[in-house]
């Protein structure tokens, strides 16, 4: 990685120079869109045995058998941005190598200095989590935590702030009046006693498969689950049964968090769905949903909604719960 678009073809000779053996390509930013990305697919399918590349390979192309990073002054490189380009490589079993060149030590200042011991101290399962905490410190976290803007942030918790937050601002681009209901998400828990998960032999690795569960969880609607699902489909392959019950459950929990529903739970026998205290489902619907189909349905109250037949097959009760809330959707009051 040398992050000079000027001086890049220069580094490229003193490459080719150091290691004539080998094939060397350049890639960055100010290359027309189609030129780079034959480049970054070519070096993915081999075609070269050097990418000498600006930052723009933070967040691009995984490439399973590069197994070597070079990071040419790194200290001109934010925490995120060497955290993201370490991660480049590594992606595979096999053995990866991150290396991080600055000029001498007595030269870098102290927050070059703080982000490189951090970076080169990140090794263990919430590295991640550890980092974000450790650039708050480097470089402040601003008046976003003070009472001056926030108020008292510590009753609700940075997380739930920001998404408040979030909320506000788009209703306010919506133009509408922000409230507290629309602005917190309240967390739906769905039981189908199915396997939803990635497995390992799909996704290795662990810290990958706890990052794609949290992004899921976090979606506002399904196009983004789409957009993760597309993802997941390119980076890994064609989805396990497993790994599409996880998408689908979390398209189920969103419909859910719309409808005002707290939990659903089914098993081989039975099943339940679990209103909050306010029902966006039309009542009146509700009643004759039961009265029609008092065979399949029962009313619990206001607030619960018996499911007396289900399935042994965990596809069919995937299935019937996607019926039930597209039903419901349909008949969906503010």
């Amino acid at each position: 990685v040398y992050n000079r678009v000027d001086t890049i073809d220069r580094m490229r000779e003193k490459l080719e120079a150091l290691v004539p053996d080998a094939r060397v390509q350049t890639a960055h930013g100010q290359m027309p869109e189609e030129l780079l990305e034959r480049v970054m697919m070519d070096f993915y399918e081999g075609e070269y045995d050097i990418l000498l590349a600006t930052s723009i390979v933070e967040n691009g192309l995984d490439v399973a058998n590069a197994n070597t990073i070079i990071v040419y002054n790194a200290d001109h490189f934010g925490l995120s941005q060497l955290y993201q380009m370490r991660g480049r490589v590594g992606r595979s079993h096999h053995q990866a190598y991150a290396y991080l060149l600055t000029p001498p030590p007595s030269t870098l200042s102290n927050d070059a200095k703080k982000r490189l011991e951090a970076i080169a101290s990140l090794e263990e399962l919430g590295s991640g989590f550890i980092l974000a905490n450790q650039d708050l410190e480097i470089r402040g976290a601003g008046e976003i935590l003070g009472s001056e803007q926030s108020g008292q942030i510590e009753d609700i918790g940075f997380n739930l702030y920001m998404d408040m937050l979030d909320a506000a601002v788009e209703q306010l681009k919506q133009g509408k009046i922000p409230n507290l209901e629309n602005m917190s998400r309240h967390e739906v828990t769905i039981e189908l006693h199915i396997p939803t998960l990635f497995p390992e032999n799909y996704i290795f690795d662990i810290s990958s498969r706890l990052q794609l569960y949290k992004r899921l969880a976090s979606c506002k609607n399904y196009d983004e689950i789409d957009d993760i699902k597309a993802e997941i489909i390119d980076r890994y392959g064609p989805l396990k049964p497993e790994a599409n019950n996880v998408i689908t459950v979390n398209k189920l929990k969103l419909t859910s968090q719309k409808l005002g529903i707290n939990a659903i739970e089914m098993n081989s026998k039975y099943g339940s769905i679990e209103f909050g205290d306010r029902i966006h489902v039309n009542f009146d619907y509700l009643r004759s949903l039961v009265i029609e189909h008092s065979d399949t349905f029962r009313l619990e109250g206001t607030s619960k909604l018996r499911i007396v037949n289900s399935s042994a097959e965990a596809e069919k009760r995937l299935e019937i719960i996607k019926n039930i809330l597209t039903e419901m959707e349909q008949h969906y009051e503010q």
